[in-house]
């Protein structure tokens, strides 16, 4: 096919959809055949019969004329006969040349790949004949007593690849065939990391993907938002190539991350392009613990909101308390979610977008989290809280992101495993591990990040729960930081900048962001009364719209009412509608005044609910805990003093509060 490998794959589809209708002309031609046969043969046995018993010279003249029609094309044949068989061979050798020349899909017997071909071309014949050879004495005998195999997916173009799904014959699972997976390989002409058979929607069915030859030797290339883009953590982050060529987004919100494996092999980079990725989502809020003297994730300190490195005690103590910080803040998040209107079951883009709901999506990120869980003092109570926020967080917009070399049932507790929805294992020991990270099973169905090699597959893991598919294996992007070469500073550069512009972002203007938290609900209500003794709720909602569209339009009349209860006013009912009382609202402006509580006091100690929750306060100006500001061993700071002022605050005015609505408080000079 002229050294083309599309016209190639190409080719191959005619070919078959050509044979099959050659097929089917041969079976029409045969079925005539042998009815013209039999009739031919039942004429000449009538005649032969009639010859015994009559004499031709008394035979009609018709029937005389026949037996001459006879007697010509018998002696013909036998005159002919002998020149049949050189003939054939002749014109079968001219066909061969003829459709050598050829180079338009013709025979498939002529065109059919050779192991030298077998780069760019991987048929069902090829997958059939490496299949024979695994040593499986089910599949043996049953291709040697005349079995086929029936292809369920014939093999395809797959990306940087050729798939195909086979349902194996009794007494073969797809199981076997995996565990002689270096075999099939071989038998396919590739290399093992190439050629990835797996469990498919039954035991019973091979799911087969075979890489065209070399295309994952290479590396996944440059990020594609290296120099320029923003993300939407909603969206996902791009981290890295599938084995089928394709850029890859990993889902962030509604999932939780857990990647591992030997040292050297990528686990901290794939933590780190995660990280930097969400740093470009102006919204989303990043926190960060290395458990260890590393400093992999120093230049994205500018962008934490919180972050401890070390191997000391006060390190996993303050690890322990972001973990139960986040655990209140879901709390949190489930009442809020419950206060809007319709219910909405998980936080959206809309919702997070809302400054004055405080549910923007929270990232943590641990990394040599084994260390943590297996604190002899604070190792127990971190893996309880991570379990929690694990199983629950993910409807909120908590993301946990945790890295590990030592993935074992000692180091990782099971119900992490168990729960994670995202598993990435590089290259790893034994079996133990793989499922340890990617999940129970999945060594025996075929998913193996045993099979990547130390060094050579420096980058690329096994990744499960990114896609729909049961597996991807993924050629990580790189984010260098290391040896005079940082590609990660100007990337979070790039973030801090984009922090300016969130109220555009997120349809606010700069003016309107830093004077949310001015608005005079109580004052407002006063106001659209206009007077009146009384005014019915449906209208106070009405004009507070029309007054303040941007403040007031998510509002229900739930809201209404819960904001009112809120200030200690209870809507009454007037002819059969609910009214809002002027002398109500004037007694709780008195009573304000007089008491100087804040606009937004609760009903006996209670949350004021509704659209009204405040825009929540990035944790920048925040500590963790309070030896922090005493800088303990092993604390990385970003160069400035706990509290100070950084450039996400300086970006938005935030509301008092914090992400964290209790137990913590903001310096004074941290504005």
């Amino acid at each position: 096919m002229a050294g083309d490998v599309q016209a190639r794959r190409t080719a191959q589809e005619l070919i078959r959809s050509d044979a099959r209708a050659r097929w089917a002309k041969l079976g029409i031609f045969l079925r005539r055949a042998l009815v013209g046969a039999a009739g031919v043969t039942a004429l000449l046995v009538l005649l032969a019969l009639v010859e015994a018993v009559l004499d031709r010279s008394g035979m009609p003249g018709w029937l005389q004329a026949v037996y001459a029609v006879r007697d010509a094309l018998t002696a013909a044949v036998s005159a002919v006969w002998p020149w049949v068989p050189p003939v054939t061979v002749a014109w079968l050798v001219g066909a061969a040349v003829w459709e050598g020349r050829d180079r338009t899909p013709g025979a498939g017997w002529l065109t059919r790949p050779d192991r030298d071909d077998s780069g760019s071309w991987v048929d069902e014949r090829m997958i059939t004949r490496a299949l024979a050879h695994l040593g499986i004495a089910s599949l043996n005998s049953f291709l040697k007593g005349g079995g086929e195999l029936v292809y369920t997916v014939a093999a395809r173009k797959d990306g940087d690849g050729t798939q195909a799904q086979i349902r194996l014959p009794l007494g073969v699972t797809a199981e076997m065939v995996s565990d002689r997976r270096k075999v099939l390989a071989a038998n396919l002409g590739r290399a093992s990391l190439e050629t990835w058979p797996t469990t498919g929607e039954e035991d019973g069915v091979l799911d087969l993907w075979v890489a065209d030859k070399g295309t994952l030797s290479g590396g996944a290339g440059e990020w594609p938002l290296l120099h320029d883009g923003a993300v939407d953590v909603f969206e996902g982050v791009p981290f890295g190539l599938t084995q089928r060529g394709l850029v890859i987004n990993a889902p962030l919100i509604g999932s939780n991350w857990l990647v591992g494996g030997r040292p050297g092999q990528g686990k901290t980079n794939l933590l780190r392009v995660l990280m930097v990725g969400a740093a470009l989502d102006p919204t989303a809020e990043l926190w960060a613990f290395v458990m260890g003297e590393s400093p992999d994730f120093e230049p994205l300190a500018p962008r934490l909101s919180r972050y401890r490195m070390g191997m000391d005690d006060s390190v996993a103590a303050d690890a322990v308390q972001d973990l139960e910080d986040l655990l209140n803040e879901m709390e949190r998040r489930g009442r809020v979610l419950g206060e809007q209107s319709g219910r909405p079951p998980k936080v959206s883009r809309r919702l997070a977008d809302n400054p004055r709901l405080g549910l923007h999506p929270i990232i943590l990120s641990v990394d040599e989290c084994h260390e943590l869980f297996q604190h002899p003092k604070h190792g127990k109570r971190a893996a309880e809280l991570a379990v929690k926020l694990i199983k629950r967080g993910r409807k909120y917009a908590i993301i946990l992101l945790l890295a590990t070399q030592s993935p074992t049932k000692d180091s990782i507790p099971k119900e992490i495993t168990r729960n994670v929805s995202c598993g990435a294992a590089f290259a790893v020991a034994d079996h133990i591990a793989n499922d340890g990270l990617l999940g129970s099973g999945k060594y025996r169905a075929g998913v193996r990040a045993t099979e990547l090699r130390m060094h050579t597959d420096r980058g690329t893991c096994v990744a499960v729960g990114v896609t729909h598919n049961a597996f991807e294996l993924v050629r990580t992007f790189y984010l260098p930081f290391e040896d005079g070469v940082d590609e990660v500073t100007p990337i979070i550069a790039r973030a801090l900048a984009n922090l300016e512009i969130l109220p555009v972002a997120a349809g606010w203007t700069l003016k309107e962001i830093e004077n949310s938290a001015a608005v005079d609900q109580l004052t407002d209500i006063q106001g659209v009364l206009e007077g009146e003794s009384r005014v019915r709720t449906q209208t106070v909602l009405a004009r507070l719209v029309a007054l303040n569209s941007r403040e007031y339009e998510p509002w229900t009349a739930r809201d209404l009412r819960a904001a009112l209860l809120g200030f200690g006013i209870r809507p009454r009912k007037s002819d059969g509608s609910m009214v809002v009382r002027s002398e109500d609202v004037a007694d709780a402006i008195a009573r304000r005044n007089r008491e100087g509580v804040d606009s937004q006091a609760t009903v006996d100690g209670g949350e004021a609910s509704g659209s009204q929750g405040a825009f929540p306060v990035a944790s920048l100006g925040l500590t963790p805990s309070a030896d922090q500001r005493e800088r303990p061993t092993g604390r990385i700071d970003s160069g400035s003093e706990p509290g100070a002022s950084t450039s996400r605050n300086r970006a938005v005015h935030w509301d008092d509060g914090g992400s964290l609505p209790e137990g913590e408080e903001v310096s004074p000079d941290s504005e």
